[in-house]
């Protein structure tokens, strides 16, 4: 087994195709939080959460109900890297903000967030998921940005490889 797993939500499979690439990349298990896998958040040490961004700002729909699973989860010690999905184009003022509602919810459980990218390169207004200038994890654009998501995974990809516990 892995010491590293992605629990990630997609609802058009945009998520699931790069938590896939991710998974590729980092040899590590992959789980759909459709399918509620609360009990494996305890058996790595490294988790990797990935979600697209619904509507305006909204988490998406299985992260929804997955989300208090990974707030009642024991994640001291844990090092944690997060992803997210939006569109900068048509939710300018909300970019990626699922990725800032995970980052709340796991920010104070005694883990260590991994990952955290520049926002260089990002056309967007606002976003949930920057904090201290930095977003807290991986942005993708598939509707805007798609040909820079490849290179933008493998450098990510190599940042948390050296992070991860």
């Amino acid at each position: 087994m892995s010491n590293k797993a992605i629990f990630y939500g997609s609802d058009t499979g945009n998520t699931e195709a790069a938590a896939k690439q991710i998974a590729a990349k980092l040899q590590a298990d992959i789980f759909d939080v459709a399918s509620n896998p609360k009990d494996k958040l305890a058996e790595y040490k490294n988790l990797i959460l990935g979600t697209s961004t619904m509507g305006i700002g909204d988490l998406q729909d299985d992260w929804a109900s997955f989300l208090s699973d990974v707030e009642n989860a024991d994640l001291n010690g844990k090092a944690i890297a997060l992803f997210g999905l939006g569109d900068a184009d048509m939710y300018p003022d909300s970019f990626v903000d699922g990725m800032g509602e995970i980052y709340n919810t796991v920010k104070a459980k005694g883990c260590k967030i991994v990952g955290q990218v520049d926002t260089d390169g990002y056309e967007f207004d606002a976003s949930t998921a920057v904090v201290d200038g930095k977003f807290v994890g991986l942005p993708l654009d598939e509707d805007n940005q798609s040909d820079l998501t490849n290179e933008r995974i493998e450098v990510w990809v190599e940042k948390i490889r050296n992070e991860f516990i």
